[in-house]
């Protein structure tokens, strides 16, 4: 049986991915076809720097939802395997989940460095306190 209310924050967070793509798409796709740039030209990563400044932003958003949340895929990922059914890591997940979701707004919109590095910062203190409860569970099994 596997825990619901854990599950929940996990599509959340994977369906912030998805909308990421899709704005990053979409703003890569207008950029290109308003500076008239061929898709041949930014073949590689950094082909695009200094190419699609107005897209660059949501990409590197994009990318972003593929480092540090890894750890919080893993984190879930184990707390289901080991059929951990704990409330505040549910409670931290979608504390962490939330702030993804206010970085990610903030990295692809107005994009102050100042306010996503807190975000950033706090969302990393959630997910470090969401294995500190989960170590601590299993070392006390």
């Amino acid at each position: 049986m596997y825990f619901k209310p854990l599950l929940i924050p996990l599509l959340a967070h994977v369906a912030l991915a998805f909308v990421v793509m899709v704005i990053m798409y979409r703003k890569r796709v207008a950029e290109m076809k308003s500076k008239r740039i061929h898709p041949q030209r930014i073949k590689t990563r950094s082909g695009t720097h200094g190419v699609l400044t107005d897209s660059e932003s949501a990409a590197n958003n994009y990318a972003n939802l593929f480092e540090a949340p890894v750890l919080f895929y893993l984190a879930v990922l184990v707390t289901l395997m080991l059929m951990v059914q704990d409330s505040i890591i549910v409670a931290l997940a979608w504390v962490y989940v939330v702030s993804r979701y206010v970085h990610s707004f903030i990295h692809v919109t107005y994009n102050r460095v100042m306010h996503r590095f807190w975000v950033f910062v706090f969302s990393s203190l959630v997910l470090l306190a969401m294995w500190v409860r989960l170590a601590w569970i299993i070392l006390q099994a």
